[in-house]
């Protein structure tokens, strides 16, 4: 796997469109951070690391509308790729519909969003964008 940011998405994306509850993601910990990021915008219910053989997993809890049932998620877009990096300074950092979504973006001070990255006055590499 050449890209394991844009298969963390791809799990996610899928989950959603097949009505899933819960999905299941291999671990490391830039994907934890990741789902820990989802979690704090309020884009998933909440999420665990399972301990196991051969490797750890994430179990992500999915958030859905509770009476229309439609996913909290309703698009998770890759930016920057393995073959296209796609840098931007704190001042050029992209706004999600018109701040609606949040783009995650991968800094030196770590992996924020991009109103805190704007902020903190860093810019980085843009991962996704998220809304």
């Amino acid at each position: 796997m050449t890209d394991p940011i844009a298969d963390f998405l791809t799990r996610i994306r899928n989950a959603y469109l097949a009505g899933k509850k819960v999905v299941e993601i291999p671990s490391s910990k830039v994907k934890e951070t990741l789902t820990a990021i989802l979690c704090e915008q309020g884009y998933i219910l909440s999420y665990k690391v399972v301990e196991g053989q051969p490797y750890n997993t994430i179990k992500i809890a999915l958030k859905y509308h509770p009476e229309t049932k439609m996913p909290a998620i309703k698009k998770i877009e890759r930016v920057s790729t393995p073959g296209l990096r796609q840098y931007k300074g704190a001042d050029e950092l992209p706004r999600v519909l018109n701040g609606l979504g949040i783009a995650v973006v991968s800094t030196s001070k770590g992996i924020l969003t991009d109103k805190q990255a704007r902020e903190q006055g860093v810019g980085g590499e843009v991962m996704f964008y998220v809304y």
